[in-house]
């Protein structure tokens, strides 16, 4: 019995997904041949596209649906159950847009709501290793040379956000670019062994011409930029971080990983028989390790939510965010992932060797929850010094 029947849902914050419901089966049923090809099934990603889950993280300015932020964490936690490389990719196009609808502003309306409207997909590589040069090309457009890395769903996208150096100024500019133009390209990099399918790719621009008014600064913290009264945003939802955003959303991914884990050694664990015929239902062991994942994943998930309404009162009463706001959402996250890897190495420890190998599932959910400790936004050592900083008085310091 999953969290569902067992407990009662009145008063909780989470809760099933409203849009992304009719593709689950379908989402669940290509997660074992997505993570052998390293590809996302094709029609799926078709059908993902033409679901109104690509429009939540959009206002009604730009023709999104505006949904809450605890509404998207439903949408992407039921997704991570059944495959997290397809809640990595969708995850990414959600914040990623989040910030672009931030940075682009106004000025970029239009084209945002086209992008919306076609339920175009986006992206943004901008990890490490990344190395872009930009330069003015006439009045009307900015060259685009050199390799973005870690661009999770890249090879699914229609546009990617670029951050580049142009050699005058002293902040990194950012560029809006269309996938489709010529001289973009798409290397297939990502060999790890956590979410195999998640297309995690470099992005080649080679002569690539981007309209100069798809050409914003990217001003180092930014989020300090975007709470600035003085700063027009497209809506108010926009003020608050994407990466904060990324954190708590990610976490409710894990939750969701884990809870079908949980569910899946949970039933097998009913009938099996362990060494000399003792049934494994039965052993007071079992019981106290279960006991204890229940009670992690409980406060896992409880954690994150917790973070991720207060994110939605926010918006909805029009406050805009503090520091402190922006590490308590980073830090919610970041903890329902902590507890999460802990309740996964128990569960593991729980089920045993036969359960692993009779656990196909189990096995390939434990290798795609690896990545998500090590994500740079969510990493417990960048957050956790930060918010340090802020608890002795001191002003906190990473850009992002």
């Amino acid at each position: 019995m999953n969290s569902t029947t067992i407990f009662s849902q009145e008063g909780r914050i989470w809760n099933e997904p409203k849009y992304i419901g009719p593709l689950l089966n379908d989402i669940q049923k290509q997660a074992e041949a997505a993570d052998v090809t390293r590809s996302i099934d094709e029609g799926l990603i078709s059908a993902i596209k033409k679901n109104d889950v690509m429009r939540l993280s959009a206002s009604p300015e730009i023709s999104g649906i505006n949904e809450t932020t605890v509404n998207i964490g439903n949408e992407l936690r039921a997704i991570a159950g059944r495959c997290t490389s397809t809640a990595w990719c969708l995850w990414n196009h959600l914040c990623t847009f989040h910030h672009f609808a931030g940075l682009l502003g106004k000025d970029n309306i239009d084209l945002l709501g086209e992008i919306v409207a076609k339920h175009e997909w986006v992206c943004f590589p901008a990890g490490a290793a990344t190395k872009v040069i930009g330069s003015q090309k006439g009045k009307g457009s900015v060259e685009l040379n050199g390799i973005a890395s870690f661009g999770s769903g890249a090879r699914y996208a229609e546009w990617a956000g670029v951050v580049f150096n142009d050699g005058s100024s002293k902040s990194p500019q950012f560029a809006f670019a269309d996938l489709r133009l010529p001289g973009v390209s798409v290397e297939e990099t990502w060999e790890a062994m956590s979410l195999r399918a998640s297309a995690t790719d470099h992005i080649h621009y080679k002569k690539t011409l981007i309209p100069s008014d798809l050409v914003v600064p990217w001003p180092f913290k930014y989020r300090e930029h975007f709470r600035n009264p003085a700063t027009e945003m497209i809506h108010h939802r926009y003020r608050e971080d994407w990466v904060a955003i990324s954190v708590m959303w990610l976490g409710a991914m894990a939750t969701g990983l884990v809870e079908a884990a949980f569910e899946e050694v949970t039933d097998n664990i009913k009938d099996r028989i362990a060494i000399f015929g003792t049934k494994m239902g039965e052993k007071s062991t079992i019981h106290v390790n279960l006991g204890k994942i229940r009670s992690l994943l409980n406060a896992a998930t409880d954690t994150v939510y917790a973070a991720l309404r207060e994110t939605d009162a926010r918006t909805e009463r029009r406050i805009t965010p503090t520091e402190g706001d922006y590490f308590r959402q980073c830090a919610g996250g970041m903890q329902a992932v902590q507890l999460c890897d802990e309740s996964l190495k128990l569960l593991l420890r729980t089920m045993g060797g036969n359960g692993l190998r009779e656990g196909t599932n189990f096995e390939r959910r434990y290798r795609d929850f690896q990545a998500m400790p090590l994500h740079i936004n969510g990493h417990i050592d960048r957050i956790t010094e930060q918010l340090g900083r802020l608890a002795l008085g001191m002003e906190t310091q990473n850009p992002f």
